[in-house]
């Protein structure tokens, strides 16, 4: 009996879990065509509803749910203001969210930190973390281009007046302590419409220049870097005097006299970022006031040979003078070359000057404006006045006070007896600190101090030689053109005299026909008086 009786209770459990599963799945049945029928009805509403019907019915389901959603959720854009000007905020949240999130999220994304050896983690598009703060829990959400809070509402207050605040003051210490030096330059690309496309690309930048490795006197040296740590140092000042806080400087000289390093060294000083800005590149003013509002704070806007760039180096001029139709040919034909040259690019000098100082130029702050130019002289003065350029840099060739300092950078030592040698050359003649690095620096292993100082002598005595016989030929060129000048004159004086001695001759002759015709009338007149008498 005891068999029969649990084999009759095996069979009822049985039937039991046949009807439970056999319920459970109608009820899943039931409820999947439940949600298609919701999804088809919700997709036929979309579709053939008016878009005001639509937007109603979305605005007050929403409004529905939030009587029972208990959560809010803030978003963080990374970029703002319609277009690509990327969002303090949003790297902010990112960098505090990157060193506090690799111990929770399960996906992350790598990054090459500052010193290029470092990783940097941070959390991968679509990755949930959670954070507390003073008993609050939050979820943070990280999509393609915006990171999103989400907190229950109890907690608002704790969220947007403290929490928020902690989040972007951490952000912004670790931005400091872990930021790199960016180099920028402008992109344009005619395919992607402006508001889609990024203004600047940027590398890391990395040129090891300083101020205590340039080739310069050192008195002019510690001026300039008293004069940026000074500028660097006085926000509350600029902002007493009313004048946007930022500093022209216009830096000129021959090529190869290190312009170029000194924008790096300035850059080092200052730990700050460098925008290269290539005119020839940029469209027109307009896109060049997006460029400077695109700019960051702590930055130096850098244009090198802007005397090469576009038209802005010719004073404006008023041309009162007449030209002959062959010169006239040669101008117009000069114009169009220009023009063509040039077509790309529709920057004016009034553009310009009003990206440097004008309404627009105080957005943001703490900027350096740079211009470098081989031929100052070039370009017109209204660029480059007080106020604009604020300081000028004058690069010249290289003094016996800058050998000493490339000799310590490149052979390591700071007296020679070759030294006097250089002294001497040094006075007699002129050479960039590009020739002189080049002539100290070591060609092969074999090359020692003595080698690369011998070359440096050679090379001085090469470009006094060199001098000397410019020099001579310069002025037997001036005394050629001195001879050519006073054998034109000659020419054009006794040509002159021929021509007067002519104009003489034929004017008394002239003056003699006259007489002889006026004899001739008078004799005619007087012999028909005679005639009529008889």
């Amino acid at each position: 009996m005891l068999p029969a009786a649990g084999a009759t209770m095996m069979g009822i459990m049985t039937n039991k879990q046949r009807k439970g599963r056999s319920a459970l799945s109608g009820m899943w049945a039931n409820m999947g065509s439940t949600i298609a029928t919701f999804m088809f009805a919700w997709t036929i509403i979309r579709q053939y509803c008016p878009l005001m019907l639509n937007g109603f019915f979305e605005k007050y389901t929403r409004r529905l749910m939030a009587y029972f959603y208990p959560y809010l959720q803030i978003s963080f854009h990374k970029f703002r203001g319609g277009r690509f000007r990327s969002s303090e905020a949003y790297a902010a949240i990112k960098a505090y969210l990157s060193a506090n999130s690799t111990k929770n999220a399960k996906r992350l994304k790598g990054e090459m930190g500052k010193d290029i050896r470092s990783l940097v983690l941070s959390m991968d598009e679509y990755e949930t973390v959670t954070d507390e703060f003073q008993g609050a829990k939050v979820w943070w959400l990280s999509e393609k281009w915006l990171y999103a809070i989400t907190f229950h509402k109890k907690y608002r207050e704790i969220i947007t007046e403290s929490y928020l605040e902690h989040v972007l003051s951490k952000g912004k210490e670790i931005i400091s302590s872990k930021r790199q030096r960016k180099l920028y330059t402008n992109t344009s690309n005619d395919r992607i419409p402006i508001h889609k496309q990024a203004m600047w690309s940027d590398v890391v930048f990395e040129h090891p220049a300083t101020f205590e490795s340039m080739a310069m006197e050192p008195e002019k040296k510690r001026e300039i870097v008293e004069d940026l740590l000074t500028f660097s140092k006085s926000k509350d000042f600029y902002a007493k005097v009313g004048k946007a806080w930022k500093r022209g400087y216009l830096l000129y000289g021959p090529p190869g006299t290190g312009k170029s390093t000194m924008i790096a060294a300035m850059a080092n000083l200052l730990n700050y970022d460098v925008y290269d800005l290539e005119l020839t590149a940029v469209k027109d003013n307009t896109e060049l006031r997006r460029l400077l509002i695109e700019t960051t704070s702590k930055s130096i806007i850098v244009i090198e040979d802007i005397d090469c760039s576009l038209d802005l180096t010719g004073q404006r001029k008023k041309n009162t003078e007449k030209f002959s139709d062959d010169e006239n040919e040669k101008l117009n034909k000069e114009i169009a070359k220009k023009k063509a040259k040039e077509d790309g690019s529709k920057v004016t000098l009034s553009g310009l000057l009003s990206f440097i100082d004008g309404l627009w130029s105080a957005c943001g702050g703490e900027r350096l404006i740079v211009f470098t130019t081989n031929y100052v002289e070039k370009l017109d003065p209204a660029l480059i006045r007080r106020g604009r350029m604020d300081k000028h840099i004058e690069l010249s060739y290289c003094s016996f006070e800058g050998f000493k300092v490339l000799a310590k950078n490149y052979l390591d030592f700071e007296m020679h007896p070759m030294f006097d040698a250089v002294e001497r050359l040094m006075g007699e003649t002129r050479i960039t600190p590009a020739d002189v690095a080049e002539n100290l620096m070591p060609k092969s292993s074999l090359d020692d101090a003595e080698t690369c100082l011998s070359n440096l002598v050679q090379a001085l005595e090469e470009a006094k030689e060199d001098g000397a016989k410019k020099e001579k030929a310069a002025k037997k060129k001036h005394e050629d053109g001195k001879e050519k000048d006073t054998t034109v004159e000659d020419a054009a004086l006794e040509e002159a005299k021929e021509k007067g001695a002519k104009k003489e001759k034929a004017a008394e002759k002239e003056h003699e026909d006259g007489k002889e015709k006026d004899t001739t009338v008078e004799d005619a007149v007087e012999s028909q008086v005679n005639e009529e008498a008889k």
